[in-house]
């Protein structure tokens, strides 16, 4: 198939068919793979969770799944179509927030809308309606009465909720999540937990987000997928089939905890020529 073909008819928000990535051509002359053989799909409005070892590649499946990478290999679909650069149905948030220091929380929020169109062109005409949505967006993430708050003056966990909200209100399709908690206290992560825990279920957003934490994983996504060593490929998916709305409390339950053992045991684990395992 080539760029040009219509996309597949395929129930799925997210289409990775066979995607292999080698970062230039000597690597891939040498068939060097950051990531081979990544078989993923996602249906809309899932909720799906990446977890391994540091250097499996979690953080370049991200980058295709942006389009910031092509794939040596295989093709990516989203939305229906051939991805074939930068997407602009998706918002994202890192560990650290980076949010400009010389600017409010409010403006820090508003920045994409500044920036990428079509609300670019808008901005100026609609300005106090997208300000209002941005103050919707942070009263809704706790962030009431901080909203012409400079960064300095906001916790860590703030900011954190400040970058969700800033990589969310252009309204994107796909929310991609690269470690935005690793860098909290357990009680500030456990906080923001639920707090996109309540975005998403409001809004069903299609999220993926990469993860070292076993039980963030768990607690958040209806599937988890685990990476092996590098090359990184999928050797493990697994349905999380604890019931909606999940509490903290469910953290605590023989049912989590076995999931999380039993994710804890694959991660490390030595990937094996062609093996996959569905749970």
């Amino acid at each position: 198939m080539t760029e040009t073909s219509a996309p597949p008819k395929t129930p799925y928000f997210v289409d990775f068919d066979d995607v292999w990535l080698a970062y230039n051509d000597e690597l891939l002359a040498k068939s060097q793979y950051a990531v081979e053989a990544i078989d993923l799909k996602m249906h809309d409005g899932e909720f799906i969770a990446i977890v391994g070892p540091s250097g499996c590649g979690k953080s370049t499946f991200m980058k295709l799944a942006t389009g910031l990478k092509r794939p040596s290999q295989g093709q990516i679909h989203i939305d229906g179509k051939l991805v074939t650069g930068p997407l602009k149905i998706s918002g994202m948030a890192f560990q650290a927030p980076s949010l400009l220091p010389w600017r409010t929380t409010l403006d820090n929020v508003l920045l994409p809308l500044e920036i990428v169109e079509p609300y670019r062109s808008q901005f100026k005409s609609r300005k106090a309606e997208f300000e209002a949505r941005a103050v919707k967006l942070l009263q809704s993430v706790g962030l009431k009465g901080y909203e012409r708050k400079f960064p300095w003056e906001l916790s860590g966990g703030m900011q954190q909720r400040a970058s969700i909200c800033r990589a969310l209100i252009h309204e994107p399709k796909m929310l991609l999540l690269d470690e935005p908690f690793g860098a909290l206290d357990a009680f500030t992560r456990e906080e923001l937990w639920c707090t996109l825990r309540d975005l998403w279920e409001a809004q069903r957003f299609n999220v993926i987000l990469v993860t070292h934490d076993l039980r963030e994983s768990v607690f958040l996504a209806d599937t988890v997928y685990c990476m092996s060593k590098s090359p990184g490929r999928f050797v493990v998916k697994k349905e999380i089939t604890i019931p909606r709305t999940r509490d903290l409390e469910v953290t605590y339950t023989p049912e989590f905890t076995d999931i999380v053992h039993e994710l804890r045991g694959h991660i490390g684990a030595m990937r094996k020529q062609g093996t996959v395992i569905n749970q």
